[in-house]
């Protein structure tokens, strides 16, 4: 295999969904969305598809926010960079559907191994400088 193919094949967006995650993405978003609209006290925004809920309390998300399908629960934490994260935990949402949280906690909790965080960017996401 070429270097070119061998990237096509090795990029999130060459892989395949698995099948039904458009359902568990879809639910996924529909859960993320109730639990936005129950406990924002801030502006709720859709930037490129990400539903956006700012003014979570803390205790409603993990680290300095969580993405649930396409929607992105944080306090405050909506730089440029981290959206581009969270659009990439979006696309992971959609390739493994219901799968993903599973698959996150196994992958552990260590953000600087765990390869869904990799995969988002280590940098954009907060974890290294």
């Amino acid at each position: 295999m070429t270097g070119d193919a061998q990237e096509a094949v090795s990029r999130p967006s060459a892989r395949r969904n698995l099948p039904f995650a458009w359902f568990g993405y879809a639910y996924a978003t529909a859960v993320g969305f109730i639990w936005g609209s129950i406990w924002s006290t801030g502006a709720v925004e859709r930037i490129d598809g990400l539903w956006v809920f700012r003014g979570m309390p803390r205790w409603t998300f993990g680290r300095g926010g969580s993405c649930v399908g396409a929607c992105y629960l944080t306090d405050a934490n909506v730089s440029p960079a981290i959206l581009r994260h969270e659009q990439v935990h979006r696309s992971q949402w959609r390739r493994y559907g219901l799968a993903m949280p599973l698959l996150y906690f196994l992958a552990g909790r260590d953000p600087l191994v765990n390869r869904f965080e990799v995969e988002a960017g280590l940098r954009d996401g907060g974890y290294i400088r």
